[in-house]
């Protein structure tokens, strides 16, 4: 890894926005493809969700060989190092101590996505977090001995979580799926295509205390405050879980921020579109990954090669992949089918459920109002501290509101890389 200049101005061939699994293969291909190669990453290490590493947690000899790239001399990473704003063919990014502007010829969003958190009664108590804000604690060294943990919501992440509990020496006391039985059944004897996935999903899937076509009704806690039990509806019969954690989730969104800053369009499901070679609407804008559709580590890696090499201008070695990436879109519709929400899950809410969790408006003060806009000015909805990242998305998916449009600074930011963004026209 090449050392990073001082200066406040760097340049590449290519800028990859994104360490995880599509990150590190587009860094790798653009490497390979001669070319001049600045990485950077929000997270203080590389690797991503699933490969996240911290001081209890073993990563995958797989891992180990993608994360190697970091070691080459074509290549600058600044880890824990965010976008602020951008500019024709530059970007402003931040890390904890300065703020730099970095020139490119082609840039490559491998931006990964966010949890996907649906609102229950109780969804914002203490005790009560994400399914990979979970792992994502376990991995960084939470204690989960003698913790008791329901885990709900949807999708294969469920499974992984809880394996991530039992290693951590937690209890898991329930899963609780949202898919329907038949559905769980029809994707199992799909997996006969994908021969270690169905080994995965052997290995992973517990002989006990899964609850399917099953969802969290709301939670019971303590006088003091802490969380005590999850109630749950299993089969139309309410029934309740002891626990000490609650994890939730219902899969992933895409993280499109920064790909709508940059003028690219999103499809019909929100993902960012590219074309045959990983290209966005915008010329010299690609994007590999999550951010163009959920699919898994592997359809992550096809994705970046084929971008890291077509940026390059290395179409040939591209081409290569293009089969490996059907096959796992293939299995990313499978998952899709299988796990698609029912209904029940944003249309049966109490009207005293928070949607808002930073201002605390629930959904009965946001009947009024027929978009985010207006719900916004009237009720301070989405101006609180996430600045409505988490409650427009959940709007979305309740009441089908458009989703309001991100703007700079993408991220919050210090006071002196604001001034330094208004001098050279970012903000």
């Amino acid at each position: 890894m090449a050392t990073p200049s001082f200066s406040t101005i760097l340049h590449c061939d290519v800028l990859v926005v994104g360490a995880g699994p599509a990150g590190l293969a587009t860094a790798q291909a653009a490497i390979q493809g001669q070319q001049s190669v600045i990485l950077i990453d929000d997270n203080p290490k590389a690797g991503g969700q699933i490969w996240r590493q911290g001081p209890f947690h073993t990563l995958p000899p797989m891992a180990k060989h993608y994360l190697s790239v970091l070691s080459e001399d074509a290549l600058i990473y600044l880890p824990s190092c965010k976008v602020i704003a951008v500019d024709s063919q530059c970007v402003m990014v931040e890390t904890a101590s300065r703020h730099r502007i970095v020139h490119y010829q082609r840039i490559i969003l491998c931006t990964g996505a966010k949890e996907k958190l649906l609102p229950f009664p109780g969804w914002t108590l203490p005790g009560v977090t994400g399914a990979g804000g979970l792992q994502a604690l376990i991995k960084s060294g939470l204690p989960m001995i003698g913790e008791r943990v329901v885990i709900a919501g949807s999708g294969p992440l469920l499974l992984a979580v809880a394996e991530t509990v039992k290693k951590a020496g937690g209890n898991v006391v329930g899963i609780i799926e949202q898919a329907p039985l038949h559905r769980l059944f029809s994707f199992g004897l799909r997996l006969l295509r994908w021969p270690n996935k169905l080994h995965q999903a052997i290995a992973l899937m517990p002989l006990k205390n899964y609850y399917k076509n099953s969802m969290v009704l709301g939670v019971e806690t303590s006088t003091e405050g802490t969380l005590t039990g999850v109630y749950i509806s299993n089969k139309g019969q309410k029934r309740k879980l002891p626990c000490t954690r609650l994890a939730f989730g219902f899969g992933l969104r895409p993280n499109t921020e920064l790909a709508q800053l940059l003028g690219c369009l999103l499809d019909e499901q929100r993902n960012i579109q590219v074309d045959a070679w990983q290209q966005t609407t915008m010329p010299g804008v690609y994007a590999a990954g999550e951010c163009t559709g959920i699919g898994g580590s592997e359809l992550a890696l096809c994705e970046g090669f084929i971008a890291g090499f077509a940026a390059s201008g290395k179409y040939a070695l591209a081409e290569k992949w293009q089969q490996k990436r059907r096959k796992w879109r293939c299995f990313a519709t499978a998952i899709a089918q299988t796990f698609k929400l029912n209904r029940e899950i944003t249309q049966a809410l109490p009207p005293d459920t928070l949607i808002c969790r930073c201002e605390d408006i629930s959904l009965n003060e946001l009947e009024p109002f027929q978009d985010w806009n207006s719900a916004k000015m009237a009720t301070r909805c989405g101006m609180g501290a996430c600045q409505g990242k988490i409650c427009s998305a959940i709007l979305h998916d309740i009441k089908h509101w458009a989703i309001p449009s991100p703007r700079i600074p993408l991220s919050p930011t210090r006071l002196e890389t604001l001034a330094a963004g208004d001098t050279e026209k970012f903000v």
